[in-house]
């Protein structure tokens, strides 16, 4: 007897299996905008694609009246600026300091209880206090990003670089490795592949901290934009935006799949598809 958990599907398959929940989505919400409109031609609350395919394409293409620029274009370059900077710092933080704490038994007794605390602090509970210290800026919301993300980057590389077994850093040393070059040669590179699965892990996050700090204090941005026109109910603004936000979130995850999976081979021989 064949069991399902064995049952693997083949290309085609595999394509129209994971385009089939897309569709049934898509199909839900023409006919419930359908509905809507022939109960109020009027509603605001479902708009029909086609109305949010104009709305897009406007703002994808004309300039805006007040400041020239296209809207869509410039809130999305504002965004992924400041995404791209709190990101990159929030892994360069956490591979180095996660991989001190992993090798340096020191630096874990230190370290790692503070790691550990900050982690649990919600960082959108602290965002008035970043709004305080370091004003309305750019500074604040990628740091919000940073705070975020970091701490939990930290723990996972710690803990994957305490997973390496004893025997191949005993072994290091014992062919006169430096704890320099223990940390180069044998931790990094095990590190590294967890280190990319970990930030696509905090995209998400990333996203969500940043469309936060927009919202409230920001003059650009994908969640300045959306926040700007909710007051009017204008949801063919909102939804295209919060699609491109998602297709934008799924293009980096799928970026840095493809990077892990190129540059460290090695780490994913025999997984299971």
């Amino acid at each position: 007897m064949r069991r399902a958990m064995n049952i693997r599907p083949g290309g085609g398959a595999r394509v129209l299996l994971a385009l089939m929940p897309f569709l049934l989505l898509a199909l839900v919400y023409v006919f419930g905008s359908a509905e809507r409109r022939a109960a109020n031609p009027n509603d605001k609350l479902l708009p029909p694609i086609s109305e949010m395919a104009d709305t897009t394409a406007r703002m994808a293409t004309e300039p805006d009246r007040r400041s020239g620029e296209i809207v869509l274009v410039s809130d999305t370059v504002a965004s992924l600026q400041r995404l791209a900077l709190g990101l990159g710092l929030a892994t360069l933080i956490g591979l180095t300091l996660g991989v001190a704490l992993g090798v340096l038994p020191a630096a874990n007794a230190m370290g790692g209880p503070l790691v550990a605390v900050i982690s649990m602090i919600p960082p959108m509970a602290i965002l008035p206090i970043l709004f305080i210290v370091f004003g309305l800026g750019e500074m604040s919301k990628v740091v919000l990003i940073v705070i975020g993300v970091a701490p939990p980057i930290v723990r996972d590389i710690a803990m994957t670089v305490q997973a390496i077994p004893v025997e191949q850093l005993v072994k290091a040393q014992t062919l006169g490795a430096s704890t320099w070059t223990t940390v180069l040669r044998v931790a990094l590179p095990q590190a590294l592949p967890r280190l990319i699965e970990t930030v696509r892990l905090q995209i998400g996050p990333a996203f969500l901290f940043l469309i936060a700090a927009e919202a409230i204090a920001a003059d650009s941005g994908l969640g300045y934009r959306i926040f700007l026109v909710r007051r009017y109910l204008a949801m063919d603004v909102i939804l295209p935006y919060v699609a491109w936000i998602t297709l934008l979130a799924f293009l980096m995850d799928f970026a840095l799949a493809k990077l892990a999976r190129g540059a460290f081979p090695w780490a994913y021989v025999g997984e299971r598809r």
